[in-house]
């Protein structure tokens, strides 16, 4: 079991931290839009016991040290808005996948990108990962643009990976390496 270290990640507008109950009704606000995971490997959450299942999950992957899920914290109003992860984990091979998601009423602002930042730094600084991964449905061109402004290359077609609510979607997989990271943020 490997833990991970002290978590203090901040930006302007944002703070991330991990997830507690406190957060259910703003987690189900998030997750229970259809608009919002649309390109989600789920259905939409019908109740704040998917809020609750999911944080307690996160709480036991984080205490493996096997995955790790944090709250998009608005500074101005104190409400998580969105959440960042990092899972699929392989230590051996330092490399992770990552997933994001944000409430609708905070699109188009540059939120995910401004927190994204963060999320990424710190995997590569202190965590010391040599790559990190999405997987985002290829309809979802939002979300790719927010992966291509960070530098990620698309490097894969998996077709037909998913099916949710009897819907079949194919996937885009994207990649980042911490050399390009570094290379891209040197003065």
């Amino acid at each position: 079991m490997t833990t991970f270290p002290p978590i203090a990640l901040a930006s302007d507008r944002l703070s991330l931290r991990l997830l507690d109950t406190r957060d259910a009704a703003d987690l189900l606000a998030i997750f229970g839009d259809p608009e919002v995971v649309r390109y989600w490997s789920q259905p939409p959450w019908t109740g704040e016991q998917d809020a609750l299942g999911m944080i307690e999950r996160d709480r036991l992957a984080f205490a493996e040290g096997s995955a790790l899920r944090l709250g998009i914290v608005l500074r101005s109003c104190g409400r998580v808005v969105g959440t960042l992860a990092l899972f699929n984990l392989s230590r051996p091979n330092r490399r992770a996948e990552i997933g994001y998601a944000l409430a609708r009423a905070q699109w188009g602002h540059g939120l995910m990108h401004e927190a994204l930042v963060q999320l990424v730094d710190w995997a590569f600084d202190t965590l010391q990962l040599h790559r990190l991964e999405a997987d985002i449905d290829p309809a979802n061109r939002a979300s790719a643009r927010s992966l291509l402004r960070l530098g990620f290359q698309r490097e894969g077609l998996l077709r037909e990976r998913w099916i949710v609510d009897g819907q079949v979607s194919d996937t885009e997989f994207y990649g980042l390496l911490a050399s390009e990271w570094r290379a891209a943020r040197a003065p």
